[in-house]
């Protein structure tokens, strides 16, 4: 014993080290001037863990440093080949790795401790953390990747329901918690009913992802990553390693906390967003023939060009369009030569614009948009009143007026971004379809506003086109 305390002293003491550091890259992260350095904290946590682990000499030494370079490889590739369009999607699928991974980990642990118990009882403690690493996990997967087909729109991002959905659920619950409570107690067959409960909580987070709308993707995400750190943490006691619960339960509860802000951004509650299928496509809606038939009025890029070159300020309003036409680099170039012109350029980001938390901010970003000129939705809004326009970007559902002021709306009490308080607005889209909520939009209807039709990058290339002949 004597031989061993300092050694567990020392790698505990690196495994407080690297939970200091993750501690301290999340706050760094929570604002963009500072978000670099915060990664490269968490980055340098995340190297002393893994010296830290790879000195215990857990498994052999060439195991690790095949699982180092394999996972150093594509995250490096995926990191580089991934547009930043499409990090909601890799964000999915890394999500679901890591759910994946706790689960693994887990039912190794079972097997490899089942081998050498001898027909003896497993500790309650490891029973019941192995259960909830590998639940937690397997939900977190099989959710994850239903979350990314949705997103890569591989399959169709509106809600999927049928009838009697909630009893099937109910009963596959029911079920992963009776398979789940034998292994607990030791009860017959402990493998199979691990499997069982495994395989149950794959096509409960199918199941789970399947009613909800694209729309409401950024919370699920967020949920989803909650789920994965709480599933950590659980393999962490499997595991008993120090920096796995505490990295664990960081992801927990950021995830946790991100997904009621989320919810509070929409004014739902996380319960109906998870179980009220909203954005499902009615017969008798107008959204179900394809969008709204009233009459709007359309303009060109010249006419866009000379309204913004004599405007005072101008607010973009970017969403889920900007990302899918990759129209951040154009948008850019729009600023610039607006703000030559005295022109005052300002950004409306709504805490769910896109598919995933932050996903304008990364966009824009990525085309060097200052992070001094993007603004939250509550700093924004009494800016409206005095701009001159409100250039919206594919941003349908955070910019519907029927939030404030259609009690029967779907969304009735979200907050929202008051574009249409603007002396004008121009709305770009490709058409009068409707948005991922599947309902229209009032806004375009409004005597100020303006529509102007087609992709958003090559319409905001026009635009530029026509700036710089004025």
């Amino acid at each position: 014993m004597e031989a061993v305390t300092p050694y567990a002293t020392w790698y505990n003491g690196a495994y407080l080290i690297t939970g200091i550091l993750f501690i301290l890259g999340l706050k760094y992260m929570s604002s963009p001037k500072t978000a670099r350095f915060g990664n490269r904290l968490s980055m340098a946590g995340m190297v002393v863990a893994l010296v830290a682990t790879f000195a215990q000499g857990v498994v052999q030494w060439y195991v690790i440093l095949a699982g180092l370079i394999v996972g150093a490889a594509v995250g490096i590739y995926f990191g580089k080949a991934v547009k930043m369009t499409a990090m909601p999607q890799m964000v999915a699928i890394f999500n679901g790795c890591g759910g994946g991974a706790a689960a693994l980990v887990a039912m190794g642990e079972l097997m490899k401790t089942l081998a050498t118990a001898n027909g003896s009882p497993l500790p309650f403690d490891f029973t019941f953390t192995t259960m909830l690493s590998a639940v937690i996990g397997s939900l977190s997967f099989s959710g994850s990747i239903i979350a990314f087909l949705k997103l890569q729109e591989l399959m169709t991002g509106r809600p999927i329901t049928y009838p009697g959905q909630q009893v099937v659920n109910a009963a596959v619950l029911l079920s992963i918690l009776y398979c789940s409570f034998v292994v607990i107690v030791n009860g017959p067959n402990v493998l199979l009913h691990f499997a069982l409960a495994l395989l149950l909580t794959l096509v409960l987070g199918v199941l789970f992802v399947l009613p909800i709308g694209g729309a409401d993707m950024p919370v699920v995400i967020s949920l989803l990553n909650s789920f994965t750190g709480l599933a950590a943490a659980s393999t962490g006691f499997v595991l008993s390693n120090n920096v796995l619960i505490i990295s664990g339960a960081l992801v927990g509860a950021s995830g946790t906390l991100l997904t009621l802000l989320m919810g509070k951004a929409m004014n739902r509650s996380v319960t109906n967003v998870l179980f009220g299928a909203f954005g499902a496509v009615k017969a008798s809606s107008a959204a179900a023939s394809g969008g709204s038939s009233a009459e709007v009025r359309s303009v060109t890029a010249d006419d866009t060009a000379a309204l913004l070159a004599y405007a005072t300020q101008v607010i973009i309003v970017p969403g889920y369009g900007m990302a899918v036409a990759q129209a951040q680099h154009s948008i850019r170039e729009l600023e610039d030569l607006l703000e030559k012109r005295g022109v005052e350029v300002k950004y409306a980001i709504h805490p769910v614009a896109g598919r995933m938390p932050g996903h304008m901010n990364v966009l824009l970003a990525e085309a060097n948009v200052p992070y001094t000129s993007l603004y939250d939705m509550d700093d924004i809004n009494p800016e409206f009143e005095r701009t001159t326009v409100a250039l919206v970007v594919g941003a349908n559902d955070v910019t519907n007026p029927a939030a404030r002021n259609d009690k029967g709306s779907p969304i009735y009490g979200m907050p929202i971004l008051n574009v249409d308080k603007a002396e004008h607005v121009i709305v770009l889209k490709r058409s009068m379809k409707s948005g991922f909520a599947g309902i229209d939009n009032p806004l375009y209807e409004d005597p100020r506003t303006a529509m102007l039709f087609g992709d958003a990058k090559k319409s905001i290339d026009a635009v530029n086109n026509s700036l710089k002949q004025l």
